[in-house]
């Protein structure tokens, strides 16, 4: 079975999410194994200077680092990612089940975002839209898509 990780940068403490995400969780069981792997968040100033907030990207990367698997498929959230639509990033997932591969990781970032060495290092580079969107919100929206792939790949009904 399929496994596939989010990787994150700081943990939910909303509720709302978490009920979101724990529905989507559910939901995936029969299609694969889910797993949200939380790491710590660095502390930012307001208003930090470019170098402050590189050095918390580096440190948050690290953290990222030491909990990806070197086998499986890396693919980051990045804005300046490739978009799909629902049905195509169904084909992405579809793809490297086919090409064998048994361990996808998505790699979400803080509010600061990923750092550009951990971006590079992906496999792929995603994005859901130009807009921004709270990191909490974006593993709920990420979370409902690969749900709605493996709908798509099996030729079952999604109810909108």
């Amino acid at each position: 079975m399929l496994k596939i990780t989010i990787l994150c940068v700081g943990s939910i403490k909303e509720s709302f999410y978490k009920a979101a995400l724990n529905e989507y969780a559910k939901r995936l069981t029969p299609y694969c194994k889910l797993e949200i792997v939380e790491v710590a968040d660095e502390r930012l100033s307001e208003n930090a200077p470019e170098a402050e907030k590189a050095i918390v990207l580096k440190k948050e990367a690290e953290r990222i680092l030491k909990k990806t698997d070197d086998k499986g498929a890396l693919i980051a959230l990045a804005i300046d990612g490739t978009r799909y639509s629902s049905e195509g990033f169904a084909s992405l997932l579809e793809d490297y089940a086919v090409k064998g591969v048994s361990h996808i990781q998505f790699l979400i970032g803080s509010s600061v975002g990923l750092d550009e060495e951990l971006i590079k290092r992906s496999d792929k580079r995603v994005s859901f839209s130009d807009m921004t969107f709270p990191h909490q919100l974006m593993r709920v929206i990420l979370t409902e898509q690969i749900y709605r792939a493996f709908k798509i790949n099996n030729g079952e009904p999604y109810h909108k």
